[in-house]
């Protein structure tokens, strides 16, 4: 058992990852005549394309977008994020935000993205909608008609979601022995949300495993950006290995031939890419391209005089970590190139 003290550095973590708001490129594979034609994303900031409210997050200010598109959408990067990635391989566009779904009707044929930076499987400060909320959101376009039984058929779901759940739990009533008694609540929810979002009829959902929240920036400033915290990568672990126990069991349930829930691997994904940077030109692995200019501020933070409270790296392709929490546009290209290569993206092709 982890003393309280041990697990210090995973409670931060969770911690700033719940307040900060959680959360070109050629695509390889085979396109099958029954491949998906629709995508429907859940979760938090990983995920989160532009539905967290402008007032909330830093995602909508400079520099976040400056990759991509140019300026900030609400995307937690100064690029694309893991959504966007899974989209192109998919060979779709990357879903509408909810939120801007009536400005931009026409796109809501490739799906619909619900998720929102700060949100989990249940309840968080931020007052985002949780899991069960988002998937309400689907039911009730299905129910408006807005998508038929056979655009579900050819669909794919996309979760990522869990950091903000533990987060919230230690904000409000955790301690370090609770916590671990909580992973398997959180791990079980997650499960009933994915079979809830089957039970619509989508075909295929993905679910991102946690990422080694032991080696984002926030953690490893304590070390000056040099080493991970092997302590806070077990926990992950822990919940990881949860929840693909879980899904192999719910795949072997559905008696079907191919796999209907995925668990992407984030965690070897990120550690692959992190322990050989330099294979994709990737020069400060730990260190962030965008943080403020002293503790009290973060990127994109400026003054009563909009002035700059924040630096930006000369180059944020040689990057991995964008801000204290989230990869960079160069960052997340990294770990799709690995993902792209497993197992468990090829199954997403029917």
């Amino acid at each position: 058992m982890y003393s309280f003290n041990q697990l210090l550095p995973f409670l931060s973590i969770f911690l700033i990852l719940h307040l900060s708001g959680q959360k070109g490129f050629q695509v390889e594979g085979s396109q099958l005549n029954d491949a998906a034609t629709k995508m429907f994303v859940f979760g938090d900031s990983y995920a989160d394309t532009g539905n967290i409210r402008k007032s909330l997050s830093s995602s909508w200010k400079d520099p976040y977008g400056i990759t991509f598109p140019g300026k900030p959408t609400g995307r937690f990067s100064d690029g694309r994020v893991l959504t966007d990635f899974i989209a192109r391989y998919l060979k779709v566009k990357s879903p509408v935000p909810y939120r801007l779904r009536k400005l931009m009707p026409q796109h809501m044929k490739y799906g619909l993205n619900f998720a929102v930076g700060g949100t989990g499987v249940f309840d968080t400060s931020t007052g985002g909608p949780n899991m069960t909320t988002q998937i309400d959101l689907l039911q009730l376009a299905i129910k408006g008609k807005v998508y038929s039984a056979s655009d579900l058929n050819n669909s794919v779901a996309l979760v990522s979601v869990a950091g903000n759940d533990y987060s919230h739990y230690i904000a409000t009533n955790g301690t370090a022995e609770g916590l671990l008694s909580f992973v398997p609540v959180v791990v079980n929810q997650t499960i009933n949300n994915l079979i809830r979002i089957k039970g619509l009829g989508v075909k295929k959902i993905v679910m991102a495993g946690l990422q080694p929240l032991g080696c984002l920036p926030t953690v490893t400033a304590t070390s000056s950006f040099q080493q991970c915290n092997t302590t806070t990568n077990d926990l992950v672990l822990l919940h990881n290995n949860l929840l693909t126990q879980a899904v192999t069991t719910l795949n072997q349930q559905t008696n079907n031939d191919h796999s209907s829930f995925i668990v992407l691997n984030l965690y070897d994904s990120f550690m692959s890419v992190l322990n050989h940077p330099s294979t994709h030109n990737i020069q400060n692995e730990l260190k962030p391209c965008c943080a403020g200019v002293s503790s009290e501020y973060s990127c994109g933070s400026v003054d009563q005089n909009n002035g700059k409270k924040y630096v930006v790296c000369d180059n944020p392709k040689s990057a991995f970590f964008w801000d204290m929490v989230h990869p960079t546009e160069a960052g997340w290209h990294a770990v799709y190139s690995k993902l792209r290569i497993t197992n468990a993206l090829q199954q997403i092709h029917y």
